[in-house]
């Protein structure tokens, strides 16, 4: 059996691969590993290089285990991207998950990579620093979601064996820069999301982690000490950025001001905050 630190020898999967991070990690991770395989329903650039590109739809069992054909590690990118309507949450975030995690075990897959989301712990107050330990409390249909993916992982981590990380990432951005003062928390680079990913994928041994998708930044309220072991060391700090954001002065709304998940909050938000510990 391949050993995960040897990286030439692995075959990656990556879904939802013409999204924004997952071209981002088609860049950084081209030519790294053995196979990187690019599964979207999208339409994709031509392969190069040690890359395959397949069409896949997490709706559809079959698609999926085609892509997943003697893959050693899937990094699970696909989905609605944000916060949305049910009707479309639930096929492709719920179900769709729960698809790839059973393709995953079915196809003999080792390692899955679960691209979480800080919105499954977004009504945590602010003030408070979060590490992998905290309760979820999603803010949105679409951390609903994410909070269901981080339980299937760990239930399939526990009962079948694989190796799952679970990634709640912050604030991704295309252009590669934090925009508004919220970010300044959240923001993780390009190269910090890549590294992330690559240490996932390559660490010797795991059976299940949580960990969150941040930069090197000042003021982070995110924890990953306890996950130090994976060798994350992000590179890059949103603070390089701060003094133009701040200059904007543009006031943040008052509940997504309180709040770890920001704007997704006060989304049809009728309750009150004074009853949200």
């Amino acid at each position: 059996m391949t050993p995960f630190t040897t990286p030439e020898n692995l075959r990656v999967l990556i879904t939802g691969a013409a999204g924004n991070i997952g071209m981002c990690l088609r860049t950084h991770l081209r030519d790294r590993y053995a196979l990187l395989r690019l599964a979207d329903i999208a339409d994709q650039e031509p392969a190069q290089g040690r890359e395959e590109v397949c069409r896949m739809d997490v709706r559809d069992m079959d698609s999926i285990e085609r892509c997943m054909q003697d893959i050693d590690c899937v990094i699970h990118l696909a989905g609605i991207p944000g916060a949305d309507t049910w009707e479309k949450i639930l096929p492709m975030n719920i179900e769709g998950c729960y698809n790839v995690f059973e393709a995953a075990r079915r196809k003999g897959v080792r390692r899955v990579i679960f691209a979480s989301s800080n919105h499954a712990v977004g009504y945590h107050r602010r003030e408070r620093f979060l590490d992998d330990t905290v309760q979820p409390r999603p803010d949105s249909r679409y951390g609903i979601s994410k909070v269901f993916g981080e339980a299937v992982g760990r239930m399939y981590a526990d009962k079948y064996g694989l190796s799952v990380a679970c990634l709640r990432i912050g604030t991704f951005r295309s252009p590669d820069r934090p925009t508004e003062s919220r970010q300044l928390l959240t923001w993780i680079s390009h190269r910090d999301m890549a590294q992330l990913v690559r240490c996932c994928i390559e660490h010797e041994s795991y059976h299940f982690v949580v960990a969150y998708g941040v930069s090197n930044n000042l003021r982070s309220r995110w924890d990953n000490s306890n996950v130090k072991f994976l060798g994350y060391r992000p590179q890059d700090d949103s603070e390089a950025f701060a003094a133009e954001i701040l200059a904007q002065n543009i006031p943040e709304d008052p509940i997504a001001a309180q709040f770890h998940g920001g704007f997704y909050c006060p989304l049809e938000f009728v309750g009150s905050t004074d009853r949200i510990s």
